[in-house]
């Protein structure tokens, strides 16, 4: 039988509780209650966009999707620059691991000391830091497989250049960021580069996407860019410049095609060069793109524009006579000499000879303005017009300023500057009928018009005077073309070294066209401070004039309008400069 409790025989139990307390309590809790929904509404309803903004600040990210960057093609289709999307690895410092065995081994596929990597993840406070961008796809797999905690990878698109340095100084680079910085890349990096996307999202701490905020916006990846340059016609016209520049133990060489037809620039090579896709190291000698960039007196190239002007103007006839004797004429107080005494020459045979006596009477006969008018009709002291950066104009001084001996060395090459780019243009008026064809780095699907310099009589007078140049008794003649005939312009500069001329120091130049009574290109060389024996432009600079034209002219198809092979010349010219 159980026993009854007898709750009253406890003195605290049978103490009567005030019925007010019990309801104290109560009301107490609920009051506690009702605080915080209200607390909760107010949090979530009614105050919520700081609190929200709060949350978004810790977790929430805005990933940018990254366009793809155009590809640049050359004239043909074939691909100069690409993008392909590659890892890159980053980490959150304090969650990676310090074993000394696996930060080894990620050290060895970032390729970087192990000091290094340490320093980048000293700072525990970071919550990201880049250990390497853009690596290759194979690091990335063998960095995954060794499985290190707060390692991470993200892809992102890098630059390929797969005509290495041939096609360097044309096509240019990115940086890590994908934006353009020389060349092409850097002219046109707008239209390559597109526009990003983006995608908000919020991400737990160990950088993994949890939800997403918004729609996304979708990358507009970057237009293709399809040049002019062909690019059989640039890796032949780089290997035979940098085959020159070695011989002639050079400082540096030049080397542009153009299109007589369209104005295209068919190649633009330059020695030395670099590889695009190797960004570490570089220097202002590798990037200098110096057909563009580096001005020079061109010396006797600039002749048959000043024999032009005056056929143009009916000063002279190409069969006028002109006494040169005795190889020497004072202005002045200097003096200006020929490399022989010729005697009496026509004017074909002062081209051919590259006489400096004759040219100078045919100049002196001229105002000073209208040589300044013909030199600026032709692009020189003006910015070739191409989209490339750093583009000189190159110098010409006002007419009113030229003394007589300066307006004189000026019609055979001192005393003015042009680039390799504005000479080879320049040239083109004698290709055509005597007008001047804008320059296009892009591909050009019809002929351009030009604008008028000479009569279409006077350029075909002027080619048959280079097409002797290159013939036996000329300067130039190493740039006969098996195939070919041609015609062009020897030139031999000093080179100038503060207010004066250095003593053992050259440019040779020589510029021309191909073939010659039906020219299809226009092609200028320039080889810098030759040092091998030889710095004529008729020794240095034809040779390569004579191989680029035979290899482009193949390219493009052009028929060969000679059955013999060029003569074997021993007693070739040396021009006057």
């Amino acid at each position: 039988m159980s026993r009854s409790i007898a709750y009253t025989s406890s003195p605290l139990l049978a103490s009567p509780t005030p019925v007010w307390r019990s309801k104290f309590i109560v009301a107490v809790i609920a009051l506690s209650f009702a605080g915080l929904v209200a607390r909760a509404v107010y949090i979530q309803i009614i105050e919520n966009e700081f609190f929200i903004k709060q949350g978004e600040v810790r977790f929430a990210r805005t990933l940018a999707l990254p366009a793809s960057r155009g590809r640049i093609l050359d004239r043909n289709g074939i691909v100069l620059a690409s993008s392909i999307p590659v890892p890159s690895i980053w980490a959150i410092p304090e969650d990676v691991p310090r074993a000394p065995e696996g930060l080894k081994n990620l050290a060895r596929l970032l390729d970087m000391p192990l000091a290094e990597l340490n320093k980048k993840l000293e700072d525990e406070d970071k919550t990201f830091v880049w250990l390497k961008r853009q690596v290759d796809e194979s690091v990335g797999n063998e960095i995954a497989a060794l499985g290190l905690k707060g390692v991470y990878q993200r892809k992102e698109y890098k630059r390929q250049y797969p005509e290495g340095e041939a096609a360097a100084h044309v096509v240019g680079f990115t940086n890590v960021e994908d934006q353009g910085q020389e060349g092409m890349e850097l002219a046109f990096n707008k239209e390559l580069g597109g526009r990003n996307g983006s995608r908000r999202v919020i991400k737990d701490r160990m950088g993994r996407v949890v939800e997403d905020l918004r729609e996304q916006i979708a990358p507009v990846d970057g237009r293709d860019l399809q040049l002019s340059i062909d690019s059989k016609v640039q890796f032949f016209a780089y290997q035979t410049l940098k085959e020159a520049v070695l011989k002639h133990k050079a400082k540096a060489g030049g080397v542009v095609v153009l299109d007589v037809q369209t104005g295209e620039v068919l190649a633009l090579a330059n020695y030395p060069s670099y590889v695009p896709g190797k960004r570490q190291n570089l220097s202002g000698e590798q990037l200098r793109n110096r057909t563009l960039t580096d001005s020079f007196e061109p010396g006797s190239t600039m002749k048959p524009f000043v024999i032009g002007l005056a056929l143009n103007t009916g000063r002279v006839t190409p069969e006028t006579q002109i006494q040169t004797a005795p190889g020497r004429l004072t202005i002045g107080s200097a003096t200006i000499s020929d490399s022989h005494a010729h005697g009496i020459l026509t004017v074909n045979e002062v081209i051919q000879k590259s006489s400096n006596i004759g040219t100078v009477k045919i100049a002196m006969q001229m105002p000073p303005r209208e040589m300044w008018d013909m030199y600026s009709s032709v692009g020189f002291g003006q910015k070739p017009q191409v989209p490339f950066p750093g583009a000189v104009s190159g110098r010409l001084r006002p007419y009113k300023s030229w003394r007589p001996i300066e307006q004189a060395t000026m019609s055979y090459g001192y005393g003015l500057s042009v680039s390799l780019m504005q000479l080879a243009h320049a040239y083109t008026i004698f290709g055509r009928e005597g007008d001047l064809v804008p320059l296009s780095m892009l591909k050009v699907s019809a002929p351009a018009s030009g604008q008028p310099v000479f009569q279409s009589k006077v350029a075909h007078d002027v080619r048959n005077m280079l097409h002797l140049v290159t013939g036996p008794g000329g300067t130039a003649q190493k740039a006969q073309t098996i195939g070919y005939s041609v015609g062009g312009k020897t030139g031999t500069a000093n080179k100038q070294e503060g207010r004066g001329y250095a003593a053992k120091k050259y440019r040779g130049v020589f510029a021309g066209l191909a073939p010659i009574d039906a020219p299809r290109i226009s092609v200028a060389v320039m080889i810098d401070e030759p040092t091998n024996g030889q710095y004529f432009g008729g020794d240095v600079a034809a040779p390569v004039f004579s191989q680029t034209v035979q290899q482009t002219l193949r390219v493009l198809g052009v028929a060969p309008d000679l059955s013999v092979v060029p003569q074997v010349i021993t007693d070739a010219v040396e021009e006057s400069f």
